[in-house]
């Protein structure tokens, strides 16, 4: 009877030296994966803290009516806030885009367009996804006074400055 416990005592000891073994790997990778996570973190703060210090470079050029060239902005940067002055070329590619859509029908006095006739414009696939990009990409350019947005959710062309906030940076 003690030998039938020692053995089973054994196997199970041999169990979990596999298990913890098993274990080991899941943690080991698991470890790998969060010092991946907090190094992008860290890259993205550094990123946003240099967008948001040319951020800050335009508006004091903008200031002083010093003529340097605006820095080339870059997919997933930030979108300021309108102010009178500030060049359209500030915004990233795809934000220059929506824009010159909304604008180019305010001319023409046709009014408002919905996320899915801008993106249509652009000439996107009219998925659920593509639409909802073009719909937060327009609604952050609304809320930083690029466009106006009324309260069904169309877009129309517009300007007006808007107060900034000390959230901290978004894109």
């Amino acid at each position: 009877m003690l030998e039938e416990r020692e053995t089973a005592a054994r196997v199970r000891v041999e169990g979990l030296r596999e298990e913890a073994a098993r274990l080991a790997e899941v943690l080991e990778v698991a470890e790998i994966e969060l010092d991946r996570r907090v190094i992008a973190r860290e890259e993205l703060i550094e990123a946003l803290a240099a967008s948001a210090a040319e951020t800050t470079a335009v508006t004091e050029a903008g200031a002083e009516q010093v003529t340097a060239p605006s820095p080339v902005p870059v997919p997933g940067s930030t979108v300021p806030p309108w102010r009178d002055g500030l060049p359209v070329t500030v915004l990233a590619p795809d934000y220059q885009r929506i824009l010159e859509v909304v604008q180019e029908r305010a001319p023409a006095g046709q009014g408002p367009l919905k996320a899915r006739e801008i993106a249509v414009q652009l000439g996107l696939q009219t998925t659920p996804a593509k639409v909802e990009g073009v719909r937060s990409k327009a609604r952050r350019l609304a809320e930083r006074g690029w466009l106006v947005q009324d309260t069904s959710g169309m877009f129309s062309a517009g300007q007006r400055p808007v107060a900034v906030s000390d959230a901290g940076p978004s894109a």
